[in-house]
């Protein structure tokens, strides 16, 4: 559960953010632009400039929507601060990307495990303005739709090495495609220069079995050869490849248990 709400969004797709949101995405914004300059990979950088996100102010929904529109056909879609898998996939699966309409506070500058407005726009919506990752993404959401509770959880972990915490080889460079570490300066600097981090070249079967925990730093990301690797990955069966990684069942996790219990 959160405590956080989704402000409410006007018929014409505009949040009525306040003086004190837009110091704190500015502050966000300011902070992670430093970070992600020789980091984050071209098409990133290069999507973030189409997007051109203010920086005096949180953007409106319409602002991305332009953009989206005239680069992939994709759509930002407002939702609550939490929504169910089958809207979720849905939601993918049709083009539109949802967006919680709520920014964090200021006593969560630095972390929190909901998906707030920052980590969507900023994290994810330049990504989107790619083809590859754009059609990818939207072939996830159809597969995640027709797949099984059990299919959606191994699912899950390729959106979770990918989308999420993606890396991909460019001019022979380590660079970063994924939103979950593009709105963490933490991470960002983690999953490229950490020495103790494994960077692994993508398998999809090993994805499919890596256990992960949102909550930590990942001790382990799955680097692609270009983003035309994810354009691929869409071309092949993914729910015989989780059948098959679940048959095999899942590797052992590279991280300690959430909440240790002890015996009596």
């Amino acid at each position: 559960m959160t405590h956080y709400h989704s402000k409410p969004v006007s018929q014409d797709g505009w949040v009525d953010w306040n003086s004190q949101e837009d110091a704190i995405w500015h502050d966000l914004v300011s902070r992670q632009l430093n970070v992600i300059q020789n980091r984050a990979c071209e098409a990133y950088l290069q999507g973030l400039r189409l997007l051109d996100l203010p920086l005096d102010r949180v953007p409106q929904l319409p602002e991305i929507n332009r953009v989206l529109a005239s680069t992939t056909g994709w759509q930002v879609e407002p939702v609550p601060a939490l929504i169910d898998f089958d809207r979720f996939f849905a939601l993918l699966g049709s083009k539109r990307f949802p967006v919680a309409t709520f920014l964090r506070t200021r006593d969560e500058f630095d972390y929190l495990q909901e998906p707030d407005f920052f980590h969507e726009i900023f994290g994810h919506c330049a990504m989107l303005t790619n083809a590859s990752f754009a059609s990818f993404t939207e072939h996830y959401g159809r597969l995640g739709q027709a797949a099984t509770p059990k299919q959606r959880a191994y699912l899950a972990r390729l959106y979770w090495f990918t989308v999420e915490f993606g890396l991909v080889k460019e001019q022979g460079q380590t660079k970063i495609y994924g939103g979950g570490i593009l709105s963490s300066p933490a991470e960002t600097l983690y999953a490229l220069e950490e020495p103790s981090v494994i960077r692994e070249t993508f398998d999809l079967q090993t994805v499919f079995r890596t256990p992960y925990r949102i909550d930590i730093m990942q001790p382990k990301y799955f680097v692609i050869d270009g983003l035309a690797h994810l354009f691929q990955l869409s071309q092949r069966d993914l729910i015989a490849q989780a059948d098959l990684a679940r048959q095999s069942g899942l590797l052992p996790p590279l991280f300690e248990p959430k909440e240790a219990t002890h015996a009596e």
